[in-house]
């Protein structure tokens, strides 16, 4: 008689209050070797790039919070989750664990757009859009050729994101869609080159994301920066825009 092991999976926060076999724990020991070269060099980085700068990203810099962004995508760092046939670098949960951990545990400056960059800015394209959006986008997104925003929160909606009031009207000819609305809290907005935008199309109760491109021609305008507690660089953004490619 064969008999199978079988792992019960911990979600969440089980781990605080169920009993856990410690065999089942993983601890940094358990990082592979090319985890561990993963860790060093974004590590690395980390005391170049951004520790010595501290003071210039809370005082503002933007075109530095720019420059270091670009270079950690020459480094592969932006695209460590996306697929390699996307020119990312394939890599499981742990070395995207291990590269968001160190960049983020530097300064809330860079970890807000990095953050922003490679979850929400990358990760709706690569995991929902189309192939052709894909091949597109993703590649330009995981090198830091371009940078990526999350247009989601507005005025009225925060939390309640289907709350949302902008809204996506198709032109006559049926070939684009109109967007009207205002978004606010848009980490990369003052930087980045293609923002996934959501609005809502006429009667329906959920809304849809757009991928919209960061042209002037889009009519896509800036508010005033908010002022923060501590900086991040996120910037208000309103807009009545045309988006000219779509799927």
């Amino acid at each position: 008689m064969s008999t199978e092991n079988k792992v019960e999976m911990i979600r969440g926060g089980q781990f605080i209050v169920k009993e856990t076999n410690p065999s089942e724990v993983f601890t940094p020991e358990d990082f592979t070797d090319e985890q561990k070269m993963m860790r060093d060099s974004v590590q690395e980085f980390v005391d170049k790039e951004i520790v010595p700068h501290k003071e210039r990203f809370e005082k503002k810099d933007y075109a530095l919070t720019e420059e270091v962004m670009r270079k950690a995508g020459e480094m592969g760092f932006l695209g460590i989750a996306v697929p390699e046939e996307y020119d990312g670098l394939g890599m499981g949960f742990v070395s995207t664990m291990l590269v968001c951990d160190y960049i983020s545990g530097a300064t809330g400056s860079i970890a807000t757009a990095f953050g922003a960059h490679t979850g929400i800015g990358t990760m709706p394209i690569t995991l929902y859009g189309t192939e052709e959006q894909k091949k597109k986008y993703v590649p330009k997104l995981a090198t830091g050729e371009w940078f990526g925003a999350y247009c989601l929160t507005e005025p009225g909606a925060g939390s309640d994101a289907n709350s949302g009031k902008t809204k996506a009207e198709l032109t006559a000819d049926g070939k684009h869609y109109k967007i009207n609305g205002q978004k606010m809290w848009i980490s990369n907005a003052g930087f980045c080159n293609v923002f996934v935008v959501f609005a809502r199309l006429e009667d329906d109760k959920n809304i849809t994301g757009f991928i919209v491109e960061n042209d002037s021609s889009n009519g896509i305008s800036m508010g005033e920066e908010e002022h923060k507690l501590v900086y991040t660089p996120l910037l208000l953004v309103r807009y009545s825009l045309m988006i000219v490619w779509y799927q």
